[in-house]
């Protein structure tokens, strides 16, 4: 099953155990299943320490990971490779003893919350953003006996991905009932799961000094922002809904120079390791709410929280562009969808539309088209926006159509699911329906800025302006990255802005604050 270089490394990997771990393996003579057995095998083979045992499970193929001392129970309905077999690989590590990334506080906390709880988790291997939750969850399972986690690939668990009327990943299901959509961290869990918890967090940041450097925003503008400050001797703190931003959800990148080839996750956590080595204080799952200045900036949280600062670095990004029709929000999670990679594997053997000709469109035509029958571009244009070599590439493939000029107004469907879209013809005026299974919108960003709507200059399209210095129209307030009127949007460019930005702030610093400690370096 496994290559021999990926068995020297999970033999290296599971040197790390400390306890025994039990795989129970339920399987038949499916093809996969038979793949599964052969895993778990390998994974036997790579440590004295793993035993594999057959048994009947709730669903075949699926394996366990269980240790009989801790009772803990992390299962995997399919075959977790992909992006999942990095899951795969700290359940073991995590069931076997080997320390978790977890601060002591939120250890402690899931280790004491009362009642059982039962996660199911459909995921796609393909989905960049699953592999984040089923991670946290796995985690809480290993800390915690009355908790478990089973990832469901729902590719191929397709009856039961129909029976709950599954059409985005990941979902995650508690104790049979619906729990989220999308991405969410361990905090946000546990925020949830413990009413009080969030209030407690609260609490906790309103106590912090003031920073010289607050950075809100935890993508690649906002992670260099704070690197550079911090190496500045700065007090720097770093407050973010969700650290990585955008660059989470992307698959490949191969435009950050110096580095051929990467994937988004893998790009993330190597910008949150970075931040990590720098005294930077780290303040996740938190959102901006307001700014008011004043003797120090005060950032309101949507937590109720306060906090403050002698300048402020707003580094808050951008989000997919909705497209602001009848039913678009009513079939959200339900058919409409905005990362191909994500939840196309959901929509297998259907028809499915793409809204929007640009590159992100196109080459969401083109992954789609491998997996699901048919697909429809509709660009609002008269001609697409995407690169020559990819209108190529759609143009060469059997089941792609493409319809310029076409303006999508209302998303149809039966109540439960999305059933096909109406457009009109710009050109003549007519008024067409496609009957479809799916649709994926990508039509561009929209920057997080409205907070800051009669605070600071927007443009009309909702940028935050900022000079060469990345000053904003207040004094002491800075931008940098997507939310800001930057000619072009990509991660280099980001990254350069934030530390523009933030050698803004600290020559402001110099010049403003009586404070000995912020000397010119």
């Amino acid at each position: 099953m496994l290559d021999a270089n990926v068995k020297n490394q999970l033999t290296t990997y599971l040197q790390n155990l400390k306890r025994p771990v039990e795989l129970v393996v339920s399987a038949d003579n499916s093809p996969k299943a038979l793949e599964l057995k052969s895993l778990a095998a390998d994974i036997a083979d790579a440590s004295s320490l793993v035993s594999v045992t057959e048994s009947a499970g709730e669903r075949t193929p699926s394996m366990t990971v269980t240790n009989n001392e801790t009772h803990s129970r992390i299962s995997f309905a399919g075959l977790p490779m992909g992006h999942e077999f990095t899951s795969l690989v700290l359940a073991l590590l995590h069931t076997g003893g080997h320390p978790i990334k977890l601060d002591a506080e939120l250890i402690e906390q899931i280790r004491a919350l009362p009642g059982e709880y039962r996660f199911e988790t459909y995921v796609s291997l393909s989905c960049q953003t699953c592999p984040e939750v089923v991670q946290a969850l796995n985690m809480m399972a290993a800390i915690n006996p009355n908790i478990s986690n089973v990832l469901i690939d729902g590719s191929l668990f397709q009856e039961e991905v129909n029976q709950r009327n599954i059409m985005a990943v990941p979902s995650v299901y508690l104790n049979g009932e619906p729990f989220s959509v999308g991405g969410i961290s361990v905090v946000e869990i546990l925020n949830k799961l413990d009413v009080n918890a969030a209030g407690r967090k609260a609490e906790q940041l309103n106590q912090k000094q003031a920073f010289d450097v607050l950075v809100v925003g935890g993508g690649p503008a906002g992670a260099s922002a704070a690197i550079y400050a911090a190496r500045k001797g700065l007090r720097t703190g770093i407050v973010a809904d969700k650290f990585g931003g955008q660059v989470a959800e992307t698959v490949g990148i191969e435009n950050f120079i110096s580095v051929k080839a990467t994937e988004g996750p893998k790009l993330v956590a190597n910008l949150e390791a970075h931040v990590h080595e720098y005294d930077v204080d780290i303040m996740d799952n938190q959102r901006a709410l307001s700014l008011k200045s004043g003797e120090l900036f005060e950032l309101e949280l949507e937590s109720g929280a306060v906090l403050r600062s002698k300048t402020v670095l707003i580094a808050t990004g951008a989000r997919w562009r909705e497209m602001n029709v009848p039913g678009e929000q009513e079939y959200r999670g339900k058919g409409v969808a905005y990362c191909p990679h994500c939840d196309g594997p959901l929509f297998k053997g259907k028809r499915v539309a793409v809204i929007g000709g640009g590159n992100s469109g196109i080459e969401a035509a083109i992954d789609l088209a491998n997996i699901v029958e048919h697909v429809t571009v509709l660009e609002f244009d008269s001609k697409l926006r995407a690169d020559d070599v990819l209108q190529r590439k759609a143009a060469s493939m059997g089941n792609i159509d493409i319809i310029t000029q076409a303006m999508t107004t209302e998303v149809t469907g039966d109540g439960q699911r999305v059933n096909g879209l109406n457009y009109t013809d710009r050109a003549t005026g007519e008024s067409h329906h496609i009957a479809l299974a799916g649709i994926f919108v990508q039509i561009g960003l929209v920057p997080n800025a409205e907070w800051l709507r009669g605070t600071l200059e927007l443009t009309n399209r909702g940028e935050i302006i900022v000079d060469g210095k990345g000053e904003t129209s207040l004094a002491g307030v800075f931008a940098a990255g997507d939310v800001t009127n930057s000619a072009y949007k990509q991660i280099i460019i980001a990254m350069g802005s934030g530390a523009t930005a933030s050698l803004g702030a600290f020559d402001y610093l110099i010049r403003h604050s009586e404070d000995s400690s912020v000397q010119a370096a």
